[in-house]
């Protein structure tokens, strides 16, 4: 039987490829959190982030 790896329990290849090339993945998640807390910082408490990023602004008429 074959067990999905977790979080630490990463195949001998990708343990390889982070040690040579970074962990990508973590280096992106970091970069979005300071970018969110930056864009915080500047918005201020009117602009709470949105649940969903994707959704289309709202147009006022």
């Amino acid at each position: 039987m074959t067990s999905i790896p977790t979080e630490g329990n990463h195949p001998p290849i990708y343990e390889h490829l982070i040690r040579e090339l970074g962990d990508a993945v973590a280096e992106a998640q970091r970069a979005a959190a300071h970018t969110q807390h930056k864009a915080a910082q500047l918005l201020g408490p009117r602009h709470p982030p949105h649940a969903n990023a994707a959704q289309a602004p709202h147009r006022h008429r």
